[in-house]
């Protein structure tokens, strides 16, 4: 069995402490006629690099039905900023569109098989599977990115059109962990292509 959810799964079910103090599951988000679940961090250079372009996709998308949703599975035992205080204080301070989950046993990082962050999942209107990877293709740096895959699966999606490219690669930092090496991934985690 592949680590990662495979094109056509279903989305597995979570329920997982946000930033906002409540708890969510999957069906709290049941009125999204799309849903793009990205697993994120506070530390990461390619999430920093390229949070503002995440953040232009869901606002301009979000008028059209599609709801984004971030969870940060990293440890904070790796790095103190992936804490779940620094992700309240970073929600505080950039006020993203998204609601922001914090995955404390890593279960949910397993059952979606994340490996990187930023690591994208989108999910049609009946939670099946219909991209994952990555959203661009220079996330540490959004002067030189020159493919948006996410927008481009998203387009797709929305014109009732097949999704071009449903597989990338997550280029990004390892999800950190609990109790390993920073850089360290599960035996069967790979590349998606």
């Amino acid at each position: 069995m592949a680590f990662t959810l495979q094109i056509g799964q279903k989305a597995p079910d979570f329920c997982l402490k946000a930033t906002d103090g409540k708890f969510y599951k999957l069906s709290d988000f049941s009125e999204a006629q799309i849903l793009v679940l990205f697993f994120t961090c506070n530390h990461c250079p390619y999430v920093l690099g390229s949070d503002e372009v995440t953040r232009n996709s869901a606002n301009y998308f979000q008028s059209k039905g599609v709801r984004f949703v971030a969870i940060n599975s990293n440890s904070p035992y790796t790095y103190t900023e992936d804490s779940f205080e620094n992700m309240e204080s970073r929600m505080k301070e950039n006020q993203f569109p998204w609601s922001y989950l914090h995955d404390k046993t890593q279960k949910i990082a397993l059952s979606y098989g994340a490996l990187k962050t930023p690591h994208f999942f989108v999910f049609d209107e009946n939670r099946r599977l219909v991209y994952t990877g990555r959203a661009v293709d220079q996330p540490r740096d959004s002067s030189r990115i020159t493919v948006n895959d996410l927008d481009r699966t998203l387009s797709e999606l929305m014109e009732g059109n097949m999704i071009s490219v449903p597989l990338t690669n997550p280029i990004g930092c390892t999800i950190k962990w609990e109790g390993k090496d920073k850089h360290w991934m599960p035996d069967d985690a790979c590349d998606l292509v």
